[in-house]
């Protein structure tokens, strides 16, 4: 098990300055690695999506069977307006309405899929020529998830303004189709979270890992040097020059060796915990390798819903709720 750390050490968060919207890695140092697994499993299960929940379909005629059409469509990330998906409530089914029925404006997001595949102008003849590329034959005949169309009720309209619901990656293909062929169907999409199912999960993956640590007890030069680079991922170790400085305070590696290259730990974050290195007996007693107890280095890949900076921000707001909760509890069985 991992030790504890010290309490005397302040948490302290540093992004990586090459981070997208989809994709983040930042640097957790001086906490607990119990923390650091409850944000992990907070970002996986806890904070809430909106996904495809129901599917009511009128038409399909694809080869696609209704129920791997419906689970394609679930699995397609959703994305609009920060504030109207937060003042979206949680989904409560109501017995009295027809599953078919919309729930509520409040509770629910409509879309809906309406798509025919016909022939081009002159594909028919194309087709004939021996022409095969269906962009040139037919129309439609690939459905995207940018085909998904919002039907939003009026209060819905005003809440989501020009930032409607839609697909976080338009181009994930749901089907494809033949002249003739046509699919109709109406979505009901509520909000959830991925400890209900994986669809709402906000994140592709959320891991993280200890820093490494690659320690050098006594000076490697010369050939050696480049050997023990290329035990490691580039940038990790880096080739400098053997000085004066070296050469005295190592006399019995470096004398003589002015000027050959020599090892140096250059970006241990890169490093993926390889052991090749102790591999070679010339290296066994001139390195240490380790990683250090309070330093994660997290690794968030977002599905679109959420930026992956606002998913970590989010996580940490959802952890100090469940924190306060849990001290409410206390303080309540206290008396």
């Amino acid at each position: 098990m991992l030790a504890s750390c010290s309490h005397a050490q302040t948490a302290r968060v540093e992004f990586n300055n090459e981070h997208s919207k989809l994709d983040l890695t930042f640097s957790l140092t001086g906490v607990d690695t119990s923390l650091a697994n409850a944000l992990r499993r907070i970002l996986i299960a806890e904070v809430p999506t909106l996904a495809i929940e129901d599917v009511f379909i009128s038409q399909n005629t694809s080869v696609i069977q209704d129920e791997v059409l419906a689970q394609r469509l679930g699995l397609i990330p959703l994305r609009g307006n920060r504030e109207a998906l937060r003042w979206l409530k949680w989904y409560q089914k109501d017995e009295d309405l027809p599953d078919h029925e919309p729930k509520s404006d409040e509770n629910c997001v409509r879309l809906s899929l309406n798509l025919e595949c016909r022939w081009k102008a002159g594909g028919l003849e194309k087709a004939k020529q021996g022409i095969t590329d269906p962009d040139q034959l037919y129309e439609n005949h690939s459905v995207y998830a940018r085909d998904l169309t919002f039907e939003p009720w009026a209060s819905q309209s005003e809440k989501f303004g020009e930032d409607d619901v839609r697909s976080s990656h338009p181009d994930i293909l749901v089907a494809k189709m033949r002249p003739g062929q046509q699919i109709e169907l109406l979505m009901h999409a509520y909000k959830g979270i991925g400890q209900d199912h994986a669809k709402f999960s906000p994140v592709a993956t959320a891991t993280y890992r200890l820093m490494p640590t690659i320690d050098i007890l006594r000076p490697i030069v010369g050939a050696d040097a480049k050997k023990f680079a290329r035990c490691f991922p580039k940038t990790v170790i880096r080739l400098d020059k053997v000085t004066a400085e070296d050469v005295a305070a190592h006399p019995d590696e470096c004398a003589g060796k002015e000027g050959e290259p020599k090892a140096v730990v250059n970006n241990p974050e890169a490093d993926t915990v390889s052991r090749e290195c102790l591999r070679h007996p010339e290296f066994a007693d001139k390195v240490k390798l380790g990683r250090l107890r309070d330093h994660f280095i997290f690794r968030i890949e977002s599905t679109g819903q959420w930026d992956s900076d606002e998913l970590f921000l989010e996580s940490v707001r959802l952890l100090k709720v469940k924190a306060a909760r849990i001290k409410r509890g206390l303080e309540q069985h206290k008396k």
